[in-house]
């Protein structure tokens, strides 16, 4: 019972003589404890508050400034040219005040402008630096010497230890492209997919687009370019992610794998207890804007607004359209097990549960023998069905009482966790063993994730982890960067004991975590099993298959002097061709953050030069020169094509846009119309890896990645995401569908990647591992028999 008393903060007796009160002393320790830590959290992000507004000065230069024209007043110099004088003449209060404290107040409130219109100054100066992106096209290795004057500049503006969000204000916005390049860009991009006769077609429905009503959408969107603060990410976000009425689960959400070959305890409770508190230190660094900035070349800074929302956010449901909803300052999770909903309270005297505590928590719930409530168990699934019935069973069956309640602590949590009853992770004697990790992470059993939380922890029973991810807030470099920040700090810095348990003292006075009530009726119910249905049709469709290619890697692709992304969407392209015998359209995913809130682009990486390139490898009376000729000119295009999407340049964000200012001014416009109706069939994205740096790969090999995937985007397509792995390694994370007999051909990425690398290789005559184009690589799949590599394996 001494849990239940220190619960209570007070007891009072009924007396003749009055009421006799008796506060307990512990539970007023740590209400004041409280009270502490959250004043104190208040005043550091303040503090950094006015770090970040006055930056790239700082607080002390206000104070050499104003001493600056003291001094020269003293020396009878008026630096301010009679500006003195007149903000003296001005103050309302100068009737009450000396002479000399007039003086030296209007020479303060002078030196304070002063100083601002420096810092606003220097701003635009940044602002303007970082506007030019000359830098990003210039060859590898090789700078010109206007480009070293530009990083020096843009060094000596950038100061020395900025904030988070310090770089905000100084982004550049994103330009507005020309119609003339999108569209000449656009039907480049469409040359090596069509005939003579469509494409002059195409031609046609361009140009006559072109002439109207291109001119006339172009100046409204220029209008909202100058207005806003990203012409795109706000429209993206609203019509691509939150208007959509399908299910998220699979269709938007993405996942990412723990570390590939290390599993640092296999205690769950254990492991979910050092993730937890790693996840809460990076919240609190997060929350208070102390994390270091992203910068290209350790000096261009990269858009940090996607951070925000991280933690304490969640999609909620709407009838036409969804809206995120993110929170300060919460201070529980709320955990699934078996059916089960259980609320953690993360904070205990003002601070945060050391792992220790975490895993004594979360031993409780797994300890915990009750049984699921009636239509509890399947709940999460109103989530992964389609987007009305969960909108509308929300606003009639969750609106009151304890499901109210219930409800509000899963939305309302800093995010959501599932004590998974699976053991998942890599395991080199079973050759699937990574497909259905990923299946697992991606849709679990369809009702054991919260798919419209900012992210869901998944923590499997052999201590392996994961992270499923709602794709609205942010994209996948954001939950990647504080992934890595986790990792490294659970394995090398929290760590465990001999016997896998987290370390430090048990805190056995700790209050139990509390089980979420539910009162769910029939009917509910039968909207929960039929969302459960749909999400399980669209989980059973999807398949998966997870390759790790470790004969070789970036190292031996630099030596060949290309770009190792240009390197994989080749052979993806030659890979697609010979699995089908014709090309398609290709989505790879580019980042636009160089820009204030900057978020994707596309790259269309089938283009005229790669599919030839593709048609010279299969045309056995070309010689390995001309090959070799081919495929550098296919990767500088797209090396090309990727520059141009980071600075602004891209072609499909500007025609979406586009086709939104259409739509709302009520045109018809048949060519944007058919330019967003075309099917991406093969969708790739690159993982970003090692943005932080905080593992020595080369010291600790072992401790690496293994990257992270997404459902296809097309129904009768692949999606494809790759991680580049240190010099060696290269991840493949390949999706289709069962019920498309498009995507059951064989789609051979490792094999074709590996012959492909060693012809490049031995043509610039650098020793390599050989790789006989009579065996291909062979894998299980669903029926138990071999065949070669492909997405049904």
């Amino acid at each position: 019972m001494a849990e239940a008393h220190q619960a209570v903060a007070f007891q009072f007796t009924v007396t003749p003589d009055g009421i006799d009160l008796q506060l307990s002393r512990e539970v007023l320790k740590h209400i004041y404890l409280s009270g502490v830590t959250s004043w104190k959290k208040r005043a550091i992000r303040f503090k950094n508050g006015v770090l970040t507004g006055v930056y790239p000065a700082s607080p002390s230069s206000w104070l050499i400034v104003v001493i600056a024209i003291m001094s020269t007043m003293y020396a009878r110099i008026d630096p301010s040219m009679g500006m003195i004088d007149r903000i003296k003449t001005s103050l309302p209060v100068s009737e009450f005040m000396t002479v000399q404290t007039q003086t030296v107040l209007s020479a303060i409130l002078f030196a304070t402008g002063l100083w601002l219109s420096f810092i606003f100054l220097l701003r635009y100066i940044l602002k303007a630096l970082l506007s030019y992106h000359g830098w990003i096209f210039e060859s590898h290795g090789k700078m010109s010497f206007s480009t070293k004057v530009w990083l020096s500049l843009v060094k000596l503006l950038s100061g020395r230890r900025p904030l988070l969000y310090s770089f905000q204000a100084s982004l550049p916005h994103l330009p507005v492209p020309s119609i003339d390049d999108t569209i000449n860009r656009y039907l480049e991009s469409v040359r090596p997919l069509l005939d003579d006769e469509q494409y002059k077609q195409m031609e046609i429905v361009a140009n006559d687009f072109k002439k109207d009503p291109a001119p006339k959408l172009q100046k409204h969107l220029k209008l909202k370019s100058w207005w806003a603060t990203n012409y795109v990410s706000d429209w993206w976000e609203e019509y691509i992610y939150l208007r959509g009425r399908d299910p998220i689960m699979v269709n938007s959400n993405f996942y990412t794998m723990d570390l590939l070959y290390v599993i640092p305890t296999h205690r769950q409770a254990s492991r979910a207890a050092n993730i937890v508190h790693a996840m809460l230190q990076y919240r609190r660094k997060l929350e208070r804007g102390e994390l270091t900035p992203l910068r290209a070349l350790g000096i261009v800074p990269m858009c940090s607004f996607q951070y925000e929302r991280m933690f304490n956010t969640t999609r909620i449901p709407g009838i036409e359209t969804d809206f995120v909803q993110h929170l300060k300052d919460r201070k529980h999770l709320v955990v699934y097990h078996r059916g089960r909903f259980f609320k953690v309270w993360l904070y205990y005297g003002g601070r945060h549960l050391w792992p220790s505590e975490l895993e004594l928590q979360f031993q409780r719930i797994l300890d915990d023998k009750s049984e699921p409530q009636p239509g509890e168990i399947k709940l999460p699934s109103l989530t992964a069905g389609n987007r009305v019935p969960w909108a509308r069973a929300r606003l009639k069956y969750f609106n009151e009482g304890v499901n109210r309640a219930s409800l509000e602590a899963i939305e309302t949590a800093a995010f959501f966790m599932t004590l998974d009853d699976e053991a998942h992770g890599y395991d080199p004697e079973n050759i699937r063993s990574l497909d259905l990790y990923a299946k697992s992470l991606l849709h679990g059993k369809c009702y054991d994730r919260w798919f419209d939380k900012s992210f869901t922890l998944i923590v499997y029973k052999n201590g392996k982890t994961g992270i499923n991810t709602e794709h609205s807030w942010a994209d996948s470099p954001i939950i990647g960067h504080m992934w890595e920040y986790v990792l490294a700090t659970d394995c090398f810095h929290l760590g465990y004991t001999a016997e896998g348990h987290c370390k430090g003292d048990i805190n056995k006075s700790l209050a139990p975590p509390t089980r979420l009530q539910w009162d769910i009726p029939k009917a509910c119910q039968e909207i929960i099993e039929g969302s459960y249905m749909i999400a399980k049709g669209i989980a059973d469709d999807v398949d998966f298959h997870d390759c790790l290619f470790n004969e070789f890697g970036k190292g031996l692709i630099k030596k060949c002097r290309t770009s190792p992304d240009a390197f994989i969407q080749l052979a993806l392209q030659l890979a697609h061709y010979r699995d089908k015998g014709e090309f398609c359209l290709t989505y790879e995913s580019s980042m636009t953050r160089m820009f204030r809130e900057g978020r994707t682009e596309t790259v269309r990486s089938c283009t005229c030069e790669s599919t030839a390139f593709v048609k010279a490898m299969e045309d056995e009376s070309t010689t390995n020169e001309q090959r070799l000729a081919l495929f550098k000119k296919a990767a500088d295009k797209h090396q090309n094509m990727y520059r141009l999407a980071m600075t602004g340049a891209g072609i499909d964000r500007h025609l979406f846009c586009l086709y939104i200012v259409s739509k709302v001014m009520g045109i018809d416009s048949p060519f944007l119309k058919q330019v967003l109706s075309e099917p991406w069939r093969l969708s790739t994205s690159q993982t970003p890896q090692q943005q932080l740096n905080l593992i020595d790969t080369q010291k600790f090999p072992k401790y690496v990645g293994a990257g992270g995937g997404f459902g296809p985007v097309a129904d009768d397509g692949y999606g494809v995401s790759y991680i580049i792995v240190g010099e060696n390694l290269i991840t493949f994370h390949i999706s289709s569908k069962f019920s498309s007999p498009e995507t059951v051909g064989e789609f051979q990425t490792f094999f074709l990647s590996a012959t492909f690398c060693e012809y490049v290789i031995l043509t610039n005559k650098i020793k390599a591992i050989h790789y006989p184009d009579t065996e291909p690589c062979y894998f299980h799949t669903k029926n138990n028999n071999y065949i070669s590599v492909h997405t049904n394996g």
